[in-house]
């Protein structure tokens, strides 16, 4: 928790730095990357950079932090520390990279701030900064060590699937023979590729086959930019990389994790490439004997853009009380439906706990028409794809 002083410090000037974290954040990253260019080349996305989508992020999750500081006093965000730390450890991150941001950080906030940032100023924000460092580097640690490793390691693709015209699925096996670990439904790998550039770019991908395999499964959506550029590995994972190649993956991480008993009622709704996780989720639910109620949501373009559509129907029709809800902006035929995920005609039993994945505004929607159905928003559980923005945006 904060100091006394650190406290009224910060709210007094939290709307100051929360106009500015948008700046604060853009100067941030230009100067870590002139002073350290293996990091964009290695380790940050350059697709969300160029978008600014992971300086939104950044600044939406100090901002939220600092407001939960003061408004909480006495607890920690655990679930938006666990989601960011689940992310960088999949990525390698490090206890020596925060005080190389912190160095860039708080110069940029003297940039953008000048006079305004009193030594009084710079102790509060200093405090709020490795408080959140701090609760970081403890779970990632956490999460190295049940993982086994910190290290990526070398995986050979096995298998190919063109699932539709923009989603292809890699199946791979370890290319040193070792053992393979288990997962749980829901988590995600990343996945390093080197590009014609030389730059080693990561990407997370979530898993999308059955716990207990001995391959790791993943499925990948082309990108393809409208007033952005197309998605670098995406692409080049779809042109380039086929059986007998080598592909070097982290182990997995991920909260977006099957938490409930075997009479939970559960709701699985996802849009588009969202469905991946969902598939290993009722590929878990159906080998382990899942009794409760389970009701299966997705919307898509199309039928034909529907990737793993029929995992989607298999796995759900092995369930002893499934629903199935698909929703299609065109060519819905029997069964599903046109326009967008609506749950007005869907029922919900008392004490569902709710799993969400896809685009951020489905989700918004998705999870407001749960609230509105009883849900507890304790028991709505989601993940985004990319840089977290649901803080940034309220």
């Amino acid at each position: 928790m904060l100091s006394e002083p650190s406290a009224a410090t910060v709210r007094a000037t939290l709307p100051a730095v929360g106009a500015a974290i948008g700046e604060i954040a853009e100067r941030f990253y230009a100067r870590l990357f002139a002073a350290h260019p293996e990091l964009l080349r290695d380790l940050f996305n350059r697709g969300n950079q160029a978008s600014g989508a992971q300086k939104q992020a950044l600044a939406g999750s100090i901002a939220a932090f600092a407001t939960h500081l003061l408004e909480h006093p006495d607890t920690r965000p655990d679930a938006m520390l666990g989601r960011i730390a689940h992310k960088h450890a999949s990525l390698g991150v490090a206890p020596g990279h925060y005080p190389v941001v912190h160095e860039h950080l708080f110069a940029a906030i003297v940039e953008v701030l000048g006079e305004a940032v009193t030594p009084e100023v710079a102790a509060a924000w200093d405090e709020v900064y490795w408080l959140m460092a701090n609760a970081l580097i403890a779970v990632e640690k956490r999460l190295y060590e049940e993982s086994g490793s910190t290290e990526r390691r070398p995986w050979e693709v096995v298998e190919r699937v063109e699932e539709t015209a923009d989603v292809v699925t890699f199946r791979l096996r370890p290319a040193d023979g070792g053992p393979v670990r288990g997962f749980r439904a829901g988590q995600y790998v990343s996945v390093q590729v080197e590009l014609p550039d030389g730059a080693r770019q990561i990407r997370q991908y979530s898993l999308s086959g059955a716990p207990g395999e001995t391959l790791r499964q993943f499925s990948v959506k082309r990108v393809t930019g409208d007033d952005a550029p197309d998605g670098e590995v995406s692409n080049h994972l779809h042109a380039r990389v086929r059986v007998g190649d080598v592909l070097d993956l982290s182990e997995p991480y991920g909260d977006l994790v099957l938490d409930a008993g075997a009479e939970t009622p559960l709701l699985l709704a996802s849009a588009g490439i969202g469905v991946t996780p969902m598939i290993a989720m009722l590929a878990d639910l159906a080998g382990g004997g899942h009794r409760g109620p389970v009701t299966v949501v997705h919307g898509d373009r199309s039928p034909a853009d529907h990737a793993l559509r029929t995992d989607h129907e298999t796995y759900a029709g092995k369930l002893p009380d499934a629903s199935v809800h698909f929703f299609y902006d065109r060519d819905a035929g029997p069964g599903t439906r046109t326009g967008l995920v609506d749950l007005a005609g869907i029922a919900v039993p008392a004490g569902t706990r709710a799993y969400l994945c896809g685009p951020l505004p489905f989700m918004r929607a998705v999870r407001a028409q749960l609230i509105e159905k009883g849900v507890a928003p304790a028991g709505i559980h989601y993940e985004v794809f990319g840089p977290d923005l649901w803080p940034a945006q309220g």
